[in-house]
């Protein structure tokens, strides 16, 4: 599927001018997409964890992992410097938005807080195109891996979450600000710090995704078969018209409604529908994808899986290295039938701030409600 670069003026002033409602209203979803795609191959990959310890030794990138008193003598007048990603070429040439990593925002060293979870940091940016590095953070999960429970959970941390930005407490804005905007001030290290600082989290590593590779992701896999409601059909045309125009690409227009064959534009754009409903019907078609797509791969053969291996791999980068990869593989085998979500903030434990609009959060009820739910706790 032929697909073209596409610019877009991303320059951010610091402190962010709120956008109109509209504007945010036409914002691609593409991001979340992504990582529902990107969850279901994680699956795959878990799974096939040997050969992906040789498949993708290459996607790793160096950030610096520092303890807090270290960071505190550290030199902040260095560089800001990017690493990772083919910048050269567009999206349709084989290139990547690269993983913006500064200097100056190492992660923060944290020790884990529980020996039998582990937690991934799995996110996006808002980006449209692979010159376009240091948007904001358009969607962030937390992937838990709980070996006592055998369970994977994954934890979507609201992008317009209010949170106290900044590497250590003291360095804090003392400011509410918006958790997506974390990435833009200061890259990968600077959101991990902030999202461990604000939720009590222990997050060391991080997997980035290229958004460039949503639609081609389902077409790998031959498409995925969603039920399209009557009512859907002319939303989801209006996006495959879209997206159609901004990629190059022929994708055909749904001329029915009922089960039917879906290739990545067409998914996508179903996906991204959001003025029929609400954003929780949004959110449902995306588990749905994702759901889809997780059915469609475990019938593939050996071969074809390893086929898809190949083919998806460069598509992210992460700062864990072939062991690391080995490891977290072997000892999630098995619980990919055992995956359960989460959201933070919850329903009842934030309101509304509506200038800027920001989710206030009651921290110590969420963090509370979220180490239960990591740890399998039931009430």
């Amino acid at each position: 599927m032929k697909r073209r670069e596409t610019e877009i003026n991303t320059e951010y002033q610091d402190g962010f001018t709120e956008e109109p409602i509209e504007t945010k209203k036409r914002k691609k979803s593409t991001g979340k997409v992504i990582f529902r795609i990107f969850l279901a191959i994680l699956g795959l990959i878990l799974g096939c964890a040997l050969y992906f310890f040789y498949t993708f030794g290459g996607t790793y990138v160096p950030v610096d992992i520092m303890s807090e008193q270290d960071y505190k003598t550290m030199d902040l007048s260095e560089d800001d410097s990017t690493t990772g990603g083919d910048v050269s070429s567009s999206w349709a040439d084989g290139g990547h938005t690269p993983l913006y990593y500064s200097k100056k925002h190492p992660i923060i060293k944290v020790d884990q807080k529980d020996p039998d979870i582990e937690n991934i940091l799995v996110f996006g940016v808002d980006a449209r195109s692979v010159k376009d590095y240091k948007g904001r953070s358009d969607s962030m999960i937390v992937v838990s891996i709980n070996k006592k429970t055998k369970s994977i959970k994954l934890i979507s941390l609201m992008r317009d979450s209010g949170v106290y930005i900044g590497d250590t407490k003291d360095t804090a804005k003392k400011k509410l600000d918006k958790l997506n905007h974390a990435y833009h001030y200061g890259g990968v290290g600077l959101m991990i710090n902030t999202i461990n600082r604000n939720f009590d989290l222990d997050i060391q590593r991080f997997v980035m995704l290229d958004f460039g590779s949503a639609a081609d992701v389902i077409d790998l896999v031959g498409g995925i078969e969603i039920d399209v409601s009557a009512d859907e059909v002319k939303y989801a045309n209006h996006f495959i018209e879209e997206d159609n125009k901004l990629n190059g690409s022929n994708s055909p227009l749904l001329t029915s409604s009922g089960k039917q064959m879906l290739d990545g534009i067409q998914a996508v754009s179903w996906a991204r529908i959001r003025y029929l409903d609400s954003d929780f019907v949004r959110t449902s078609r995306q588990r749905t994808i994702a759901n889809a797509l997780i059915k469609k791969v475990s019938k593939m053969s050996y071969f074809k899986k390893i086929q898809l291996l190949n083919a998806s791999a460069g598509m992210f980068e992460t700062n864990m290295k072939t062991m690391d990869l080995l490891r977290v593989g072997m000892s999630a085998i098995g619980y990919t039938d055992n995956i359960d979500e989460y959201r933070v903030p919850a329903d009842g434990l934030y309101t509304v701030q509506s200038n800027p609009w920001m989710m206030i959060i009651d921290f110590d009820k969420q963090n509370k409600l979220l180490k239960d739910y990591m740890q399998g706790v039931t009430k």
